[in-house]
């Protein structure tokens, strides 16, 4: 009998890997070995990411490499995003993919491999056209561990109507899971020693609206602490401007375990822009929300994203972002040039902004912000920080890890002196600031 393995490749965002860590947990349960090298497996499956053409590319390229080296008795199986939406194009590109599954139903990738394996197999699509992700989980949680962090899924999809966004195409629209699943989900990873739950969404403050809850997400958190009270730390990823309620900063403001830490992606600071990406364009309330922020939760720490050389992007326009920027002094900020996507509402605007000045803009903005980012780090210099200790370097005898002004993977992190345990809190008392990252040693 044919050993039962499978090599699976996560791209994209932690939502995605989120899916990989259920469709892998759906088929361990089952008697299906990973293994690390696709050479070693017998079935390969790439959840892929369509997001945006950058991301597509690296898709692309991914399943064409395993599909160059597939030997016989291997199965290629392309999951995920990039074939939600662009099932015939991966079809017709990476013609020796076996099995097509996407991301509403990634929770049949077991019928998807078994099918494969059969007496008599056949290359398999399956694609079938449903509005919205499935709620059917099988029985797997929704999260992925990294070390003692873990990302942990409350909701899918999105029923905002950016107009640069392809993620309602790709996933449809919002789908919250049930208050009850998430918080036993919470438990049993705090069980499993976890120190860190970062919940994701496509966006968090929209969680529950499905579902008729109001304040959904504050809801969540209350339930969340209150059952498990020693998880110590608590992150919040992707809110939604204008939907960050007074109940929500309340709850944030009274818990020990929530972070004083916001994702809150702003896309752009001009109004007119922001009309144009069918975003909320009052940046006086944007205002007015973080100086209420900042004044119940004074350490809190803000990440924001930014799209530069969006269609009618001129200069006037674009200084408007950077001198929001120079006002706000955001903690963390990550920015990208605008992504032509047909079939989104931004096709109608074309792409008229030119790529060299799509680049510079970035560069400027990029430029300014590191000197925010060096300025607020340097504020914590002598202070101490509580960190979760995710690596060691024992021939250099230093830890990293973060503190709770960092997500993982995308903002900075605290490289300590000495060899510390990986997944401990340490205290550490900060010596030196980078522009994004900080340095310490173990306070005594």
């Amino acid at each position: 009998m044919r050993e039962k393995t499978f090599y699976l490749e996560s791209l994209g965002c932690a939502k995605n890997t989120v899916d990989s860590e259920s469709m892998s947990a759906l088929l361990q349960q089952v008697g299906y070995r990973p293994v690390g090298k696709p050479e070693q497996a017998e079935v390969l499956i790439v959840n892929t990411c369509g997001f945006i053409a950058a991301a597509r590319d690296e898709s692309y390229s991914v399943l064409k490499e395993l599909a160059d080296k597939k030997h016989s008795g291997q199965w290629l199986i392309a999951a995920g995003c990039l074939t939600e939406r662009y099932r015939q194009e991966v079809a017709a590109r990476v013609p020796a993919v076996d099995g097509i599954l996407g991301t509403r139903r990634w929770m049949d990738i077991l019928n998807v491999v078994e099918a494969l394996r059969s007496d008599r197999p056949h290359a398999l699509y399956q694609l079938p056209e449903v509005p919205a992700l499935s709620r059917e989980e099988r029985g797997v949680m929704r999260s992925a561990i990294q070390g003692g962090s873990a990302y942990l899924k409350i909701a899918d999809g999105c029923r905002r109507g950016c107009a640069f966004c392809a993620i309602p195409l790709i996933k449809g629209t919002a789908v919250s899971r049930a208050p009850e699943v998430v918080v036993e989900e919470a438990r049993v990873l705090s069980d499993h020693g976890v120190k860190e739950l970062i919940l994701i969404a496509q966006d968090t403050t929209d969680y529950g609206s499905d579902l008729g809850l109001k304040d959904g997400l504050a809801f969540l958190l209350e339930k969340i602490t209150s059952t498990v009270p020693a998880l110590p730390w608590i992150r919040l990823l992707y809110t939604f401007p204008g939907f960050v309620t007074d109940r929500l900063i309340d709850v944030m403001a009274s818990s020990r375990q929530i972070l004083p830490y916001l994702d809150i992606p702003l896309q752009h600071a001009d109004p007119g822009i922001l009309r144009a990406m069918k975003r909320p364009s009052d940046m006086q309330a944007v205002r007015q929300l973080v100086k209420k922020m900042r004044a119940r939760l004074p350490e809190l720490a803000i990440r924001s994203t930014f799209i530069v050389g969006y269609p009618g992007e001129g200069e006037l326009e674009f200084q408007t972002l950077l001198d929001f920027l120079d006002e706000m002094r955001l903690d963390h900020v990550g920015a990208f040039t605008f992504s032509f996507e047909e079939g989104t509402p931004s096709q109608a605007l074309g792409d008229p902004v030119p790529a060299a000045v799509k680049e510079e803009r970035l560069e400027r903005l990029m430029t300014l912000q590191a000197g925010i980012s060096l300025a607020k780090n340097q504020m914590f210099v002598g202070k101490t920080l509580d960190v979760l200790i995710e690596g060691v370097d024992d021939k250099q005898d230093i830890s990293v890890g973060r503190s709770y002004r960092d997500a993982p993977e995308i903002d900075g992190l605290v490289i300590v002196e000495g060899s510390l345990p990986v997944g401990d809190i340490a205290k550490v008392h900060i010596s030196g600031a980078l522009t994004h990252d900080l340095t310490g040693v173990v306070s005594n």
